[in-house]
Order: C-alpha cells, then structure tokens, then sequence
C-alpha cells in the first residue's frame, strides 16, 4: 500500500492504496465517481477521460501513483457548485449526446483542448476529438456544443 495525496475536484484526498492501480478503478470504486467510464480499458476510446493538471488523460491508463501532488478534475468537479461549466451547458443546449455513456469524457477532453487553443479551427477540433468515440453519432452536435462553449468561455475571458 502506498500513500497517495492528490488533489480531486478542488479538495485534498489522502488514500492507502496500491500505487500501480488505475486511477479509473480508485475514482470510480473507492471515491464513488461514476462520472468516470469504463469502456475499452486501452486507452483509446477516451470513456475514462479525466484531467490531470488540466490536461485530458486516459485514467484507465494512468497509475494512482502518478497522480501524486497533481490536481485531478472528473466531470463531477467541473461544475461550480449548482452552475454548470460552459461545456457543460452546450451539451444540454445542443443534445450533444443521445447515451450520455461518452459524454463526461467528451466534455473533459474538450476542456483541455479549449484551454490549449480557445478558438480551434474546424479542422483542430475535429483532430482533437477524434480519440474520444461515440457510438450513439452524435458527434455534429458535439462539435456544435464545443464550439458555443469556446465562444462563451472566450466572452467571460475578455
């Protein structure tokens, strides 16, 4: 057993576990956030995304040690409280999912892709998208849904 500190959604955690365990099976099981999915556990659907320091990465990939001393964000934690982050209002706004099974990792991806490069063109979005699936095919309406949060993310910046 290792002891890991990190912190999650904005709050410091300290845990006793296995340090190679992934961090989808910590967050999920032992933190209780579901939000994080389980789907092809490669690496390469981008079901488990969460953010670690602000950059989107697979958690079904990522040993809890690795997280030590780092900030961790799950689609719990994006949120302020009761008011949902811009990503998230666009997606409700755009019914940019049908399952909602991809969603969290969708949003969560699309965050560190926003604050990467606020203004992507059509062609780096879809790039960027690409490692994150949707089986459902809501994939314009996903695209539409980023696009209305880079501008309103953009407009409480200036």
């Amino acid at each position: 057993m290792d002891r890991i500190e990190f912190h999650l959604n904005g709050r410091p955690v300290k845990l006793d576990v296995e340090g190679d365990r992934k961090l989808l099976w910590v967050l999920r099981t032992d933190l209780n956030l579901p939000g994080t999915k389980y789907a092809c556990g490669q690496g390469l659907c981008g079901a488990c995304t969460v953010l670690i320091d602000e950059e989107a990465q697979r958690s079904c990939q990522i040993a809890t040690r690795e997280v030590a001393g780092k900030k961790v964000v799950t689609i719990e934690g994006l949120a302020q409280g009761t008011k949902f982050h811009p990503l998230q209002k666009a997606f409700l706004q755009h019914t940019a999912f049908q399952c909602g099974f991809c969603t969290p990792g969708m949003i969560l991806n699309a965050y560190s892709v926003l604050k990467k490069n606020p203004n992507p063109s059509e062609t780096e979005l879809l790039q960027s998208m690409d490692g994150n699936l949707c089986r459902c095919g809501a994939h314009p309406r996903i695209i539409a849904a980023i696009r209305t949060a880079a501008r309103e993310m953009k407009e409480k910046k200036g």
